[in-house]
């Protein structure tokens, strides 16, 4: 296979060029000291001193501007100085627009294409000769210097990189179509003394890119790695800089407004740090876009929210217990009344103990078989032996109760086999949070949520539970990654309300046969016992 540029086909104007390059002042030149911010001029140094380096990045961190302004002077410089051709091959051809059109800015301004040679930005075509003799034209911009090297801007085929010489840039190569082909045409280069400059934000953690750096990291290839992230631009003055541009005045108010609109503008904790702090997500994107979460949001309902000191556990066992009852008395008593006694209710738990909220869900199952959430409990650092409490008064309150889904992972075993042990097991489903669980449960609830068949309380940490389920491996299920609670920063949240929900949606769809929990109580003596029997359920009075 070989490849040639064909003759010129027209000149750029300055009016095609995307918006980003048309906004650089014409006075503004990057030679200037201070004008490039210290992780450009780092990351220049790196590619100076090493033929291969690879940047993850922040988005909008101005690498690949000065990757721009390091590869001008590279070109315009003769060979025998160390000059050489350089190919930039970007995941779109908007991108490679954007590239030549920030080195035309540089040329310009340093006078080094004002030698004969210099007409500005060529529009030409690529033609590769496939293996079967074939041609294939594609379309290319290009800068020719008067020092005899050139700069130009291909599209992301791997086959284009095969075969030339010079200084490759791969520029968002996460999103390239096939990136490891990308990156292993562009490693035969340095045979003949070639240099490779790989640039990109992340695109998950399977990504090839990711893996790339990762095996740089431990030296399984011979790149450098240079991270730069949001925060680092914006220390380093990322602020100032856009002020210079959109002609700002830059104050400090300014700056701290600017930078939560910046983070605030992303409604997925995931992709932000992924696409500022450049930490691949592990999932390939929000499961349950925002907008149909909120249309499931009718209204704001009772979030019961409980959360206790460490003294607390500390008191003795007769005194919690007393407490608790006061307190579902006050809270859960209400709720539990106001429920449609001709309506089937099921629920679902998430537990935790410490780190996380333990949160109940109940569901009512409304006649038109649309599932509704009239209110949820959250707990944090409740004892278990409370939450038994609470949880157990509620499934003997809820009307017409089916079944109930709790997750049994971990610590929440105990609880759970307890539960199926006083309600019975084919009541009570001991659920194992796993890969398979996610796969076969989790799509219930989504679907519901798409399909407009299910309601919850508008809550910020409800949506932001729900937001937190993403694709992974063609799985929905929640990444590793914790979030700040809203209510409490001091707390943190696993999309716990998101678990109870799905636990609650499989609970309501299981299939199993009505049955039906009768509570009477019983004056003094205490309350009426359910005992199952092979036959059905029978009252046996008694203290519990």
């Amino acid at each position: 296979m070989s490849q040639m540029p064909n003759d010129v086909k027209r000149l750029i104007t300055a009016e095609e060029l995307p918006p980003s390059v048309r906004a650089i002042p014409r006075d503004y030149n990057p030679s200037e000291e201070g004008v490039l911010m210290q992780h450009q001029r780092d990351w220049i140094k790196l590619c100076q001193d090493y033929d291969l380096t690879v940047c993850p990045k922040g988005r909008r961190t101005g690498i690949t501007f000065a990757t721009a302004l390091n590869d001008s002077i590279t070109a315009a410089t003769q060979k025998a100085f160390g000059g050489d051709n350089v190919y930039y091959i970007g995941d779109t051809k908007a991108k490679g627009l954007e590239f030549i059109g920030y080195c035309a800015h540089m040329a310009r301004v340093m006078n080094m294409g004002m030698a004969e040679g210099w007409r500005g930005i060529e529009q030409t075509t690529f033609t590769d000769i496939l293996p079967d003799g074939s041609k294939k034209d594609i379309t290319a911009y290009r800068i020719r210097f008067a020092s005899g090297n050139q700069i130009m801007a291909l599209s992301s085929n791997p086959a284009n990189i095969r075969g030339l010489q010079g200084i490759v840039v791969i520029d968002e190569a996460a999103f390239h179509l096939n990136v490891q082909a990308v990156i292993d045409a562009a490693s035969a280069l340095i045979i003949w003394g070639g240099k490779i400059r790989i640039i990109s934000t992340h695109n998950g953690a399977k990504n090839p890119f990711n893996q790339f750096i990762r095996d740089a990291l431990r030296g399984l290839n011979s790149f450098k790695v240079f991270t730069v992230t949001f925060d680092d631009a914006v220390e380093n003055g990322l602020f100032e800089r856009v002020c210079l541009i959109k002609g700002w005045i830059a104050t400090q108010e300014g700056k701290e407004t600017w930078y939560k609109k910046i983070r605030g503008t992303y409604t997925n904790r995931a992709a932000m740090l992924e696409e500022l702090d450049a930490i691949p997500r592990e999932g390939s994107g929000v499961a349950i876009p925002t907008i149909i979460i909120e249309r499931a949001m009718p209204e704001v309902r009772p979030i019961l929210r409980l959360t206790l000191d460490k003294e607390f556990t500390a008191k003795d066992p007769q005194i919690r217990k007393s407490w608790c009852e006061d307190w579902k008395r006050k809270n859960l008593y209400p709720l539990l009344d106001k429920l449609p006694k001709d309506l089937r209710h099921c629920f679902g738990m998430d537990y935790a103990r410490h780190r996380d909220f333990s949160v109940i869900v109940p569901m009512s199952i409304l006649g038109n078989l649309k599932r509704s959430v009239p209110f949820t409990i959250e707990m944090h650092n409740v004892p278990t032996r409370q939450q038994e409490q609470i949880l157990w008064h509620m499934i003997r309150h809820l009307p017409r109760f089916e079944c109930g889904h709790m997750d049994a992972t971990g610590s929440g075993a105990i609880l759970a086999e307890y539960t199926a042990d006083e309600f019975g097991h084919e009541l009570i489903e001991q659920v194992f949070i796993t890969s398979n669980w996610y796969r076969d449960s989790m799509p219930y609830m989504v679907d519901a949520f798409t399909d407009g068949n299910i309601e919850v309380p508008r809550d910020d940490n409800c949506l932001n539970d729900l937001r937190a389920l993403e694709r992974i491996d063609g799985i929905t299920k929640l990444p590793s990654l914790r979030v700040v609670d809203i209510k409490d920063p001091e707390l943190a949240r696993h999309g716990d309300f998101s678990i109870a929900c799905a636990l609650a949606y499989a609970a309501s769809v299981k299939g199993k046969a009505y049955q039906e929990l009768k509570y009477t109580p019983v004056p003094k003596t205490g309350h009426e016992r359910l005992v199952r029997t092979g036959s059905g359920i029978r009252g046996q009075k008694g203290i519990w």
